[in-house]
């Protein structure tokens, strides 16, 4: 009779306790942690090696990262250089063959929609610029689509007994995601021909998307901080041609863009750029939607 009770007892147990996901993902940016679960669910683990508070760009390659990146059959990151600066530690320390490059288990969200700004030369002294192209894509909806038929299919592949899940999810996810672009266009109408100033590089695709001018940067050069001299030129050029605000990610140095605001007389942005830029921006949808509120609301004032 013990044995019968102690087996039916460990028969619930087993019931009750959930799966193991079946894929651990190293996701280098927020924004492909959040993609990954919309592709994966409860298939996937995800860690996320950057928060939405943190330049990707420039990340140390912390004893906690290599571990997880030991421990992962994927990682999924942007590419195109943005990781350059560490990721290539992490994956030597962590000595993991699955998620070396050019294996199955890496994947470069950049490798599957065209990049802008790709440089005609490559010298390091016109600043940082990336050899391969832009890597910002995730500041376009648009680019997620591809990316994300990609990632269901990298998924399949490393996990075909869930495939089926996997490429159903793309299925709902993509159907959403097309009627939320909509959405976003349609709302992000009034901002097309609108002159802005960036901090940073990062918003190229989302100014094609949107039909947003670039006035001028307040970086001489991609990565490099600006002086007050160089400040003095942008207020300068804002004199024959005014912008509606200065936008920089949530993760940057405020200072720049504040003193543009101030003697600029604009309204100074910090876009939450990635998922948890900023307490609004929890998933990928409420990532535009608080996106294109801020802009909108500036646009008024």
């Amino acid at each position: 009779m013990k044995k019968l009770i102690l087996g039916a007892a460990l028969a619930t147990l087993c019931l009750a306790t959930p799966a193991y996901a079946n894929l651990s993902v190293f996701a280098c940016e927020p924004e492909w942690g959040a993609l990954s679960t919309e592709i994966g669910g409860d298939k996937v683990s995800i860690y996320n090696a950057t928060t939405g508070q943190q330049d990707p760009h420039q990340i140390q390659a912390r004893p906690s990262l290599i571990s997880k990146a030991r421990q992962a059959d994927v990682t999924v990151c942007d590419g195109a250089e943005l990781e350059i600066g560490w990721l290539p530690l992490i994956l030597q320390q962590a000595n993991n063959s699955k998620i070396q490059p050019n294996q199955p288990g890496a994947f470069e969200a950049s490798s599957f929609v065209p990049l802008l700004e790709q440089p005609v030369a490559y010298d390091r002294a016109l600043g940082d610029i990336h050899a391969a192209g832009n890597p910002h894509i995730q500041t376009d909806p648009r680019n997620m689509l591809p990316v994300a038929r990609a990632l269901a299919a990298r998924f399949a592949q490393l996990d075909p007994a869930n495939a089926a899940t996997y490429q159903s999810r793309l299925a709902d996810f993509s159907k959403r995601w097309t009627a939320a672009i909509i959405k976003w266009t349609a709302e992000g109408a009034p901002l097309k021909g609108t002159p802005i100033i960036v901090q940073h590089h990062s918003w190229i695709y989302m100014e094609r998307w949107l039909g947003l001018t670039e006035v001028a940067p307040l970086e001489p050069k991609p990565g490099v901080p600006p002086s007050s001299g160089y400040l003095a030129q942008v207020l300068q050029k804002l004199q024959g041609t005014p912008a509606k605000f200065a936008i920089r990610a949530a993760y940057e140095d405020d200072r720049p863009s504040l003193f543009i605001a101030e003697h600029g007389n604009i309204p100074a942005l910090a876009l939450p750029y990635t998922v948890g830029g900023n307490d609004q921006a929890k998933d990928l949808f409420s990532l535009y939607d608080n996106t294109l509120s801020l802009m909108l609301g500036a646009l008024k004032k």
